[in-house]
Order: structure tokens, then sequence, then C-alpha cells
């Protein structure tokens, strides 16, 4: 996931392929500063005899060894390509932007999607003509679109935002559908309780669930208001509106999270990602808050027979708010000045178009695909979704609206509220603050 910068302690550099004789660097590669615009790796174009070298910049460990594998296949197309990967996640965005800052941006480098596809444009290749972009499903596309309508990024993968739940551990408790009101949460928490399970799992260490968690609410909040979640971001961005005017928001979120801290696992501000799926898994909650389909894999290998079950967030006593989110809220970017842009476009516009891309999503990176005509993984929670929209709609990916800047501190402020050095009108006072602060690149 990451799904989101900065979660964790990992920092590993994977050297893919032999250097090329003359070095490493992408100085010293490719065919000088050459458009990107129309590169197609179906062409042909370029010298496939000379030595290219293309350095990536990633912050989703995660899928290590899913990029290694399109990686080594791309060799065996284009056997003069080297493909150095660096992947940090700890203090990603800060060594991104020291690198930027310092001129030794790389050919490819990772940023969340939405309203971030407008802060770095100044250092992004457009790939609007390219197949790529024609590859990728429309709600995608969009993510990856700047303002004014330029395709600037290409997205890691597609992904879902739910709730999850065991389902065995609801049918212990006599549950038999998952809760979709708060009426109905509180309902399920009483029963859950009587037969000694913990209802939740939280990492509420990790700022960024906590974004995960409340764009839920304010899905519902600009539903309540008759407006589009992003007219309802830009409104908070601009200080025209704050939380205390929408009760969703005001009362309902926070009375949620409340509710995950009184009857969730121990010490929350203690619990990382890795221990939140590690309790979910082995049984020691009911329900895991703020993540989504990344963790699908770690939990059954974990627990290879868990019985997994996704949800929309019960946000208020509306049943039809209660939705799973769908889209992509990262972004690889191809830098524009890179000497090596035109074989970086190629190489992507291959991955997103050939036969062996449409199945490298679902079968060896196991996440839903971002693109066209590609199958979905055979996994519980892909599966799960494909149903629900049968008969539902989508939530909309809110976080894309605002920037990973304004995340942080929202996430910042939302421990120190549960921890206590802040009370709810200060929360809800400096988060406000934030949002005009950090909010948008503009």
């Amino acid at each position: 996931m990451l799904k989101r910068f900065g979660a964790l302690s990992i920092s590993l550099v994977l050297m893919i392929g032999i250097l090329a004789a003359c070095g490493s660097n992408s100085d010293n590669a490719g065919n000088g500063n050459a458009s990107p615009s129309g590169t197609s790796a179906a062409s042909g174009e370029g010298d496939s005899s000379k030595p290219v070298t293309i350095n990536m910049f990633t912050a989703s460990p995660e899928y290590t060894e899913a990029f290694n594998a399109y990686i080594a296949e791309y060799k065996k197309v284009k056997p003069n390509v080297t493909i150095n990967l660096e992947i940090m996640q700890a203090d990603y965005n800060t060594i991104l932007k020291s690198k930027i800052a310092a001129g030794s941006t790389p050919d490819v480098f990772q940023t969340t999607a939405g309203g971030d596809i407008d802060t770095f444009a100044e250092y992004s290749a457009d790939l609007t003509g390219e197949p790529l972009a024609a590859a990728m499903t429309d709600a995608v596309r969009s993510n990856m679109s700047s303002t004014d309508g330029k395709v600037l990024g290409l997205p890691v993968k597609g992904n879902l935002f739910v709730m999850m739940y065991n389902k065995k551990l609801l049918a212990d408790a006599g549950i038999a559908t998952p809760p979709k009101t708060t009426a109905e949460m509180a309902d399920a928490v009483a029963k859950l309780e009587a037969k000694g399970i913990t209802p939740f799992a939280n990492a509420y260490k990790e700022w960024w669930v906590w974004k995960h968690i409340a764009q839920h609410f304010v899905d519902a909040a600009a539903q309540d208001a008759n407006i589009t979640p992003k007219e309802l971001v830009d409104q908070f961005i601009a200080g025209d509106t704050t939380f205390k005017d929408h009760p969703v928001l005001y009362n309902n979120f926070f009375d949620f999270i409340d509710l995950t801290v009184k009857h969730g696992t121990d010490k929350p501000l203690e619990r990382d990602s890795n221990a939140e799926v590690s309790d979910f898994a082995s049984g020691k909650a009911a329900f895991m808050t703020g993540k989504g389909a990344w963790d699908e894999e770690a939990i059954k290998k974990i627990n290879p027979d868990f019985q997994l079950g996704i949800m929309g967030y019960p946000v208020s006593d509306k049943a039809d708010q209660s939705l799973i989110i769908t889209g992509a809220d990262q972004a690889l970017r191809i830098n524009k000045d890179s000497k090596v842009a035109k074989e970086t476009v190629e190489f992507f516009n291959w991955l997103y178009t050939s036969d062996y891309g449409k199945s490298w999503f679902s079968n060896v990176a196991k996440v839903i695909p971002p693109i066209k005509d590609a199958p979905m993984p055979n996994l519980d929670m892909p599966k799960q979704m494909e149903e629900i929209l049968k008969t539902e709609k989508s939530g909309d990916l809110s976080v894309n609206y605002s920037l990973d800047t304004f995340h942080q501190k929202f996430g910042e402020l939302m421990q120190s509220y549960i921890g206590g050095s802040k009370s709810k009108d200060q929360a809800v006072d400096e988060i406000q603050k934030a949002w005009i602060q950090f909010g948008s690149a503009q």
C-alpha cells in the first residue's frame, strides 16, 4: 500500500540485471532528452543494443518480489535495458524531495495520486497520448490526471478500502450480517463482547490509517450536504467549512474512533500495521480498521483458513452510506527531464498493454488491476468487491483530493486526540488549520 509513505522502517536497494559498462547513472545512458510523447513498446523504436539504465525510486516494499518479476521479464524483451530499483518506505517523502532539490530526480518515482499529481507536475512526463493511459480504467485515469486534464502518473495498482471482519467470530457472536449503521455496529460490539471477543484491531501508531477511515465519513458528509466529496474537500481547504458544520464528521467520526479505542486491542498508539494484521489474523479481534486489499496475503500467511469478509464503515444511521471505496491512490511518475524518458515510457507501455502485464497485476502482484480487460486475482477481497459492486456503488476515494502532507498532520492530530493530549474541539480546530495550510498544491 503503500499504500502509504513513512509507515515502516524499511530501506532496501535491489539491483536487477547487469549494470551497463558505462555505469549505473542514468546520465550515462539513453538517447538524450527525447520527449516521451508517442513512444510505444509495440513500435520497436530505439536502439535495442545500446545499454540503457532506468533508475526507479518507490515506496512499496510489499511489492518487491512482484516488481522484481516484471523487471526480470522485461529483461527478456529488452536485454539492453537495466532497471535499478530502490525501495525506501521510512522517510520516503523527505528523501524524494531532497533528491529533486539536489537535481537528482529519479527516472521513475512514486507519489500519492489525486492532489499530489499537481504537486509534482513540473517533474512529470505527460503520458496522455500513451497506450498505457488508454489502458487505464476511467476511474483510475481520473486519479492519475492533473487539474488541466493531463495524465501525469501511472497507477501502482487498483485499490480497495474497507473494514475487514472475521466471518467466524461474527457468526460465533450471533451476528448474521455485518453492520451497516451506527446502531447496528453498537449492537455488534455488545454481542461480540458478550462472547468474550474483542471487537476491533487497530493500527493507530500509523498516521496513514486515519485517512483511510476518515474518507468514508467525508463521503457521507458530502452526500448529506448534497455536493461531491471533491467539492466538500475543496471547501475545507478554502476554509469555507469545518468538521463542526457536518455532524457525520464532528460527531459520528469521533464517536466511531472512541468506540474502536474503548472496545479494541490494548495500547492502540503502540500497535503498528504489522501488529494489527497479526491481531486480526490470529483471531484476537473481529474487525480490522484503516486497511485495505493489500493485507489479504499477509492475513492468509498467518492463517490460511481465515474466513475474511469486507464491508463499508457504518458511518451514520443510513445503511446506504456504508460503502466500500475503490480507486488508485498511488502513482508512479516518469521524470520528464530524464535522459531515458523515452525508454522508460516504452517499458511502462509494455507493462500496461502486453499479455504479461495484464496477467502481472492479478497473478504476480495479486492486486486489483488498474487497467481494462485484466482478470481479478484469485483472492477473497477482490471477489467480494465484484459481488458487492453488482448491487451497490463504490464510495469516492476522497483522500485523493488532499495532499499527504495534510493527511500526515491529520493522523498526528488524531493520535494526540486518542492519547488525551488534545480535546476533540482542539483536534478539530487544528485539523481545519492543517487543511488550509497543507491541503492543496495550489
